[in-house]
């Protein structure tokens, strides 16, 4: 049995990974060359997943292999990201992808 995609916790990892490295949503939009931003919104919100093409692209970016933007079911979001600590934004993120864990 296979184990299905936390659709939340991706989105949280996304977003944290992508803001950890620096970049804003407006710049994933034009990489991704989006007509709007809110696909990615979508995404880091945890209502939908990236198409395979995205996931494929942000892992170029992030220079991770796709699988690693995923969080599968039971599974946690792995905190130790370079420069996480020093970005506040990353910070609140944190406190809420743990918050979310919790609940879960």
């Amino acid at each position: 049995m296979y184990q299905p995609i936390d659709q939340v916790k991706t989105g949280i990892k996304l977003k944290m990974m992508l803001k950890a490295a620096g970049y804003d949503v407006k710049s994933i939009q034009e990489y991704l060359h989006l007509s709007c931003p809110q696909s990615i919104y979508r995404w880091f919100k945890g209502k939908v997943l990236p198409s395979v093409e995205h996931l494929c692209a942000l892992s170029r970016l992030l220079n991770v292999h796709m699988e690693e933007l995923l969080v599968l079911q039971g599974e946690t979001i792995v905190y130790d990201m370079v420069g996480l600590w020093d970005n506040p934004t990353a910070k609140r993120l944190l406190a809420y992808a743990k918050h979310i864990q919790k609940a879960a």
